[in-house]
């Protein structure tokens, strides 16, 4: 489970005494805890890696506002936190990868975004991030 992974990472980063490492898993724990809890049951695993997808938006979100503000320390932690991050996520697939299945899967030129949508979403949960679905799509069907 990632959850585990997660917290043997967190152990090791306290040992290793990395404040950045422990502050990012401390805060994934956290997510993953809170989710459980709110659940009332053990996370599925798509569950855990939507979390993680999360905290990588947010990321992202940090890092693009310390790009535009120019701060270079920011960057240099954000950057280093969405590796972290993205660690526990797997493979994501590439553009061509996504194209290949969806066409496979049916998504066709002229077809209707929301039914396009409803076929590559469970298609490709935990394969690639959700702005990269829809860039494809939009390219595929337009």
């Amino acid at each position: 489970m990632l959850k585990t992974e997660v917290f043997e990472q967190l152990k090791k980063a306290m040992k290793e005494k990395d404040v950045l490492a422990k502050g990012v898993l401390s805060l994934l724990k956290s997510a993953l805890d809170l989710a459980e809890k709110e659940k009332g049951e053990t996370l599925s695993t798509e569950e855990e890696i939507a979390i993680v997808n999360r905290e990588v938006k947010q990321t992202n979100q940090a890092l693009e506002g310390a790009q535009n503000a120019g701060r270079a320390d920011l960057i240099e932690k954000e950057e280093a936190k969405l590796v972290l991050l993205k660690s526990f996520l797997p493979k994501q697939l590439s553009e061509e990868e996504i194209v290949e299945k969806l066409v496979a899967a049916g998504v066709v030129k002229g077809m209707n975004m929301g039914e396009a949508m409803k076929i590559a979403k469970p298609l490709l949960t935990c394969q690639a991030e959700g702005a990269i679905i829809s860039k494809v799509v939009k390219s595929l069907i337009s």
